[in-house]
């Protein structure tokens, strides 16, 4: 199953994200088009945002931070995301 801001390749999800840092918490906002908005705590620093957003997904997904690849958007607020194998799902993200 597909939709316009996640898709399934194998057991891994991959999300295109549009991130809000410097919010007032971490929380997972809505879709928003093709991307699913999220907001993060953390200012866009020295990587502070980036950080901060792998931390939070692993935890959300039930997985080690090392299950959470920045795939795209390193500098940008639109990221790509790979979440290997998640164990919990935060978002609605159907399964296959």
């Amino acid at each position: 199953m597909t939709s316009g801001w996640y898709r399934w390749e194998g057991d891994d999800l991959l999300l295109s994200l549009r991130v809000q840092p410097k919010a007032g918490r971490d929380a997972f906002i809505a879709p928003l088009g093709d991307r699913y908005k999220i907001a993060i705590s953390a200012p866009p620093v020295e990587g502070k945002a980036n950080a901060r957003l792998v931390s939070f997904l692993a935890k959300s997904f039930g997985v080690g931070r090392k299950g959470v690849v920045l795939v795209n958007g390193e500098s940008s607020r639109n990221k790509g995301v790979r979440i290997t194998a998640p164990r919990k799902m935060p978002i609605p993200a159907g399964r296959p």
